[in-house]
């Protein structure tokens, strides 16, 4: 039985990228996500171009009842899974208390906790077998406070600090843990965040998902803690060491309310 990449949020954007990447490289998959008719056409394509065995889960990452299923399901089959790549997510603008609590909450539920329950079921049976890699998306955006973005820049800065601390805890027992921090991406992000793109449509910041899927697959290879693609990118991370804090919220406050619709 092949050992398996499993990947959330694999339907689009970014996690449709790192599945092409990975099975280019003769990577087997499983792919989770909502969206049956499209997981499954993906699956068959990749399956057919690059033959490698491809399975797919539909599932709602963010309903605790259907990741519970999920992982039954994973911990039945007895497949392994030797990378676990946390993809799934999504954003939203605007300010926090003028936002739909529901929204809000699915947010934290899917950015967060859905990712930590993953790390901890798939990390703890990685660890059990001696071995394996997880990949946690977070973005630049982890780096800073956000506002006008505020929560969604807070459940990435999770996922930057908690993935670092992973990486500490589970190297002695065998398992790698990196973290991908993308900038802005060509996906359907900024529209499900109510964004516009303005001139960032154009812009050299910009980076096309598969672009950034195989700087990420090359340097998951490299084991590197953090996964910044990109020059520009990196610089960005830069600045909330440089400048004050305050004078980062302003900056990225007033970046983030420009784009609001309106």
């Amino acid at each position: 039985m092949p050992r398996y990449a499993l990947i959330t949020g694999a339907s689009s954007g970014i996690g449709l990228a790192l599945a092409e990447a990975l099975a280019r490289n003769g990577q087997a998959l499983i792919l989770v996500a909502r969206q049956r008719d499209a997981l499954e056409s993906i699956a068959c394509e990749l399956s057919q171009r690059f033959g490698v065995d491809v399975l797919f889960r539909i599932c709602d990452l963010a309903e605790p009842l259907q990741l519970s299923g999920l992982l039954h399901e994973l911990e039945q089959s007895g497949r392994q899974i030797e990378l676990l790549v946390n993809n799934a997510g999504f954003g939203s603008s605007g300010a926090f208390i003028d936002q739909p609590w529901t929204q809000e909450q699915e947010m934290i539920e899917l950015n967060v906790l859905a990712l930590a329950r993953l790390c901890h079921a798939i990390g703890g049976q990685m660890a059990r077998n001696g071995g394996g890699q997880i990949l946690n998306v977070a973005s630049v955006v982890g780096f800073m406070p956000g506002p006008w973005m505020s929560n969604y820049y807070a459940t990435k800065a999770y996922v930057l600090h908690f993935s670092e601390a992973l990486r500490n805890e589970l190297k002695p027992r065998g398992v790698k843990v990196s973290v991908l921090c993308p900038g802005p991406t060509r996906t359907a992000f900024f529209r499900t965040a109510n964004v516009r793109l303005g001139r960032l449509e154009g812009s050299k910041l910009m980076m096309s998902p598969e672009e950034l899927a195989q700087l990420a697959v090359r340097a998951l290879r490299k084991n590197k803690a953090i996964i910044v693609p990109g020059w520009r990118n990196r610089l960005m991370t830069l600045s909330p060491r440089l400048a004050p804090r305050w004078l980062v919220r302003l900056i990225a406050g007033r970046l983030n309310r420009s784009v609001l619709p309106g």
